[in-house]
């Protein structure tokens, strides 16, 4: 099996924000917005270098997203950056309305999602922003796993037409998807091959599956891991092909359990191919006050679950 290691950690953020600037200096139609978090966006050389394609909104999240939808009208190709429950919760009329019912080229770029948000509690923890994005028609929904995927996929998006969800996080993560890598919109990426269970993994939790195929293989067991950064449009294609080897998946994610990942993998599975089906997800609750480590052990959203998850998904073949 293909080890992962890694000689880096960065926080995810921080690759939007590199990808960003990159995308200042290529395309002079990528326009910024921001509702007053520059900081923690990581927006700062974009506006360095950029300062006449720069808004700041402030504290005005839903007139973000509607100034956001009419700078398209012109040509412009707008990237507007928040938290994910500002990002989407918040201005979720003005996203279905504006930018998704009106089919804009709306960028919405959302930073610390998910749990390991961390110390600033359930408030700011978004736990179900997938879901509201992919049930929006003609929303791509992006979750990416490291600083490289994340700058990679921000300079893609801005050649690719239509509203596109963003959704990266604020913790220091491994770096260990290649630095000159091609992101493909809707492409799933095959980390390693297997035979007795395939891994099917989102966001931060994609490095919790390798290390868990790892222990699984000092196990016995033969895990085919697939990291999905495409919750939609999703690469069917990719996981109906693996679980045709291994006749059964785990689902990994950062996420509430309804609406995320594993139940877009749920309706594939159940149209094509109806395997065994575990999954590792927040079971429906909120999120609480912690670090990111401890909130990922509490949550069950490590390694150990993914292992745990895999052997009660193979007894049920």
């Amino acid at each position: 099996m293909k080890k992962y290691t890694f000689t880096e950690q960065k926080d995810t953020r921080s690759g939007f924000g590199a990808g960003l600037a990159e995308l200042g200096r290529t395309n002079p139609n990528v326009v910024a917005l921001c509702a007053d978090l520059i900081g923690s966006l990581k927006m700062e050389k974009f506006i360095e270098e950029n300062p006449e394609r720069f808004f700041q909104i402030g504290i005005a999240e839903a007139n973000m997203i509607g100034i956001a939808a009419g700078l398209t009208i012109g040509g412009k190709i707008p990237f507007t950056g928040t938290f994910a429950n500002f990002s989407t919760g918040r201005v979720y009329d003005q996203i279905r309305q504006s930018v998704a019912y009106s089919d804009k080229n709306v960028k919405i770029c959302a930073s610390h999602a998910g749990l390991t948000l961390g110390e600033d509690g359930a408030t700011h923890q978004i736990l179900e922003d997938i879901g509201l994005m992919k049930m929006l028609p003609g929303m791509t929904v992006i979750n990416t796993c490291d600083y490289n995927q994340t700058k990679a996929a921000t300079i893609a998006i801005a050649d690719y037409d239509g509203p596109v969800y963003l959704r990266f996080g604020r913790p220091v993560v491994p770096i260990f998807t290649p630095e000159d890598q091609k992101f493909e919109v809707g492409k799933a990426v095959q980390l390693t091959e297997g035979t007795d269970v395939t891994i099917v993994a989102t966001g931060h939790l994609v490095w919790e599956a390798l290390k868990a195929s790892e222990e699984l293989e000092a196990m016995g067991i033969s895990a085919e891991v697939i990291n999905i950064h495409t919750i939609k449009p999703l690469d069917e294609e990719a996981i109906l092909k693996s679980v045709a080897k291994t006749g059964c998946i785990v689902t990994a994610e950062e996420h509430n359990i309804i609406g995320g990942l594993g139940e877009s993998v749920s309706r594939v599975l159940v149209q094509n191919n109806l395997v065994p089906q575990e999954f590792v997800a927040v079971d429906d609750s909120f999120g609480e006050s912690g670090t990111p480590a401890q909130l990922m052990e509490k949550y069950k959203l490590n390694d150990k679950a993914i292992v745990e998850a895999t052997k009660k998904v193979i007894s049920r073949k």
